[in-house]
C-alpha cells in the first residue's frame, strides 16, 4: 500500500456512527476494507488503522524493552483504550461514546488519512488546529524535510 491520502468530512448519527467515504474505501485493499483498530491519536483525535497496519505497529512496540519505565508508560498510553471495530452491513463505523467523549468528538467530523492511518477530529477542532499551525508551517517543513536526502 501506497499509504492513505485525504480530507474526509463525514457526519455522525446520533449514536455515534459514520459511513466510511468510499474514496477512503477504494484506497484500502480489498481485504482492509472492513476491521480497524481505533485508540486515542497524539492529539486531541481517534487514529483508526487498519487492521493488518495495526499489526505492523504492534510487531514493533513489541521489540520494546518494557523494563524502562518510559518504554511502558507509552505502551500505556498508546494502548488506552483500543479498540477492534468493524464496519456494519451498511459500511458504517460505529464509535463508542466513550472514546467520543474523550476527545470531544461531535457530530460533524474530519477524517484525516495519512501513511497507514486515519484520524477522526471533531471538525471544529480540526480547523482550528490546522489554523494554528499554518503560520509555522514553513519552519516545520524545513525542520523535519531540511536534512532528508535526495533520492539519487
Amino acid at each position: 500500500m501506497a499509504g492513505l491520502v485525504g480530507e474526509f468530512e463525514v457526519k455522525m448519527d446520533t449514536k455515534g456512527r459514520f459511513m466510511l467515504p468510499s474514496g477512503l474505501k477504494k484506497q484500502l485493499p480489498p481485504a482492509a476494507q472492513r476491521d480497524f483498530m481505533l485508540n486515542k491519536g497524539f492529539e486531541d483525535c481517534l487514529t483508526l488503522f487498519p487492521l493488518f497496519e495495526w499489526e505492523k505497529v504492534s510487531k514493533k512496540l513489541s521489540k520494546m524493552n518494557l523494563f524502562k519505565p518510559k518504554n511502558r508508560m507509552f505502551y500505556r498510553l498508546f494502548h488506552q483504550g483500543a479498540k477492534i471495530i468493524s464496519l456494519d452491513k451498511t459500511g458504517r463505523i460505529l464509535i463508542p461514546s466513550s472514546q467520543m467523549e474523550r476527545v470531544g468528538l461531535n457530530q460533524e467530523a474530519m477524517l484525516i488519512a495519512y501513511n497507514d492511518r486515519i484520524e477522526i477530529w471533531d471538525k471544529l477542532k480540526y480547523f482550528d488546529m490546522i489554523e494554528g499551525s499554518m503560520t509555522n508551517f514553513a519552519d516545520l517543513a524545513n525542520e523535519v524535510m531540511g536534512d532528508l536526502d535526495d533520492d539519487k
